[in-house]
């Protein structure tokens, strides 16, 4: 008897696994019977698991907080959301719920912050982290922030950022941070990061321009890696550097106690992922501290910037296979009923990998696959090439009378910004419809549309037809 997908599954990867199980050879994603959400909505169908974003922001806040204590580490920890990773108003809702913070990139999200106000969702204890190159809008906006009272901290991008703040500025404390240009990693097609203020500019900028006006504290370092937080020679001589231009720093400016060590912590995009975060948070900061002892300093605060782990494993898209095509004898193709350019841009601009599993015939046989989406683009596919092994799926007959569904898990992060959600798509293939998933306080599952599948008149209006 040939061995089924269950089978290939379970003895390659640790099955069932937090996240994801199988019962009657039909897939629980978060124990959501995925078979009952496609008979309700069909697909192509995009879903975001609301419960999940709660659960890792309260899962890194642990994490920290058992790392200082262990290490009786005297800073605080302040979580914040990086809201370019998706600005959906249901994601900041549950990241406000949790009581975590904002980080900004642009002058639009500063009306996101505003509109969260009116509604009573944030207040103005809340850290509002200003990120990013300013282009003269979003100073604008920073500074009428300040000026309202919120507790917005522009984190300084270039040497004459601040000249528009000291004209502007009304209040009489407004908290500063500085952005660190760090080095990239060597593999990175150029050396150093475009955004942030070199190590040599720093102390000078410090002197020159904040030192002397009592309106502005320098408070916080930000220290950021664009490959993220990694047990690696490279984040570990950056994180050095960091210190020491805090330590040369803080000799010159008492004001200053909050380091940011922004860069994401990695999801899970295999079943085969493995990242220490216990050990990974703990040795940061334990070197944290340790270097604070030897230098007779106090431990600062710590703040993080989460994008991707806050909201990239709530989120999953489903597809039915609607046909298959055998090609040079070899290749079987199996295509799905959406494109991977319309609604998985990363699998296509940047070949992201992300947990691939059948829906439903976890009893059949398995066999080798392409997929290919629907465009006439020779880049709408998904294969070993782009995915972490070989894929293997359910095989499937025309005499089947149900499609086999698939589902690419943890992609709540990204896809949707860079799709361009709700305008024009890639061959004017529409966006698929969007489902939430949420439970209330007894565990009960509840779902609701939240945009339906794209239509071709919303299309035609927006190309002046």
């Amino acid at each position: 008897m040939s061995q089924t997908y269950y089978d290939l599954i379970t003895q390659t990867h640790h099955f069932p696994q937090e996240g994801f199980d199988v019962k009657d050879n039909e897939l629980y994603f978060n124990d959501i019977p995925l078979m009952n959400i496609i008979k309700q909505y069909g697909t192509p169908l995009k879903l975001s698991y609301l419960p999940k974003i709660g659960q890792q922001i309260q899962r890194a806040r642990r994490m920290f907080n058992v790392a200082m204590a262990k290490t009786d580490y005297k800073g605080e920890y302040y979580y914040c959301y990086c809201t370019k990773s998706s600005h959906f108003s249901f994601v900041l809702n549950e990241v406000l719920k949790n009581q975590a913070h904002i980080e900004t990139s642009s002058a639009y999200d500063i009306f996101i912050v505003k509109e969260l106000f009116k509604k009573n969702q944030l207040d103005k204890n809340t850290f509002i982290v200003c990120n990013g190159y300013k282009p003269i809008r979003y100073k604008q906006l920073i500074t009428e922030m300040i000026n309202e009272g919120f507790n917005v901290i522009p984190v300084l991008d270039h040497l004459d950022e601040i000249d528009y703040y000291k004209k502007h500025i009304k209040v009489d404390k407004c908290k500063l941070g500085i952005r660190i240009a760090t080095e990239e990693e060597p593999s990175f097609p150029f050396y150093t990061s475009r955004l942030g203020i070199r190590y040599s500019d720093i102390i000078n900028l410090y002197n020159n321009k904040i030192q002397n006006d009592s309106r502005f504290e320098l408070k916080m370092l930000h220290f950021f890696i664009n490959t993220g937080i990694k047990d690696t020679i490279y984040y570990w001589t950056e994180l050095n550097k960091c210190l020491n231009v805090y330590l040369e720093l803080k000799k010159i400016c008492p004001t200053l106690g909050s380091l940011n060590i922004g860069g994401g912590m990695p999801i899970r995009t295999s079943l085969s992922f493995e990242y220490d975060y216990e050990y990974i948070i703990e040795e940061i900061i334990s070197q944290i501290k340790l270097f604070c002892e030897q230098n007779e300093i106090q431990e600062p605060d710590i703040f993080t910037e989460f994008g991707s782990f806050t909201v990239g494993e709530s989120g999953a898209a489903l597809y039915s296979i609607i046909d298959q095509k055998m090609q040079n004898d070899r290749e079987r193709w199996y295509m799905i009923d959406s494109s991977f350019i319309t609604s998985l841009p990363d699998t296509w601009g940047i070949s992201q990998k992300f947990i691939l599993l059948a829906i439903n015939y976890w009893d059949r046989p398995y066999v080798p696959v392409n997929l290919g989406g629907l465009t006439c683009d020779s880049m709408d596919y998904y294969n070993s090439e782009a995915h972490i092994n070989q894929i293997f799926l359910p095989l499937v007959t025309k005499e089947d009378k149900e499609p086999l569904y698939i589902g690419f898990f943890h992609t709540g992060a990204y896809q949707e910004e860079l799709s361009g959600y709700g305008g024009i798509q890639h061959c004017l293939i529409p966006a698929p419809k969007h489902i939430l998933i949420d439970r209330n306080e007894e565990g009960e599952i509840s779902t609701k549309l939240f945009a339906k599948e794209q239509s071709y008149k919303s299309m035609l209006n927006i190309l002046g037809y």
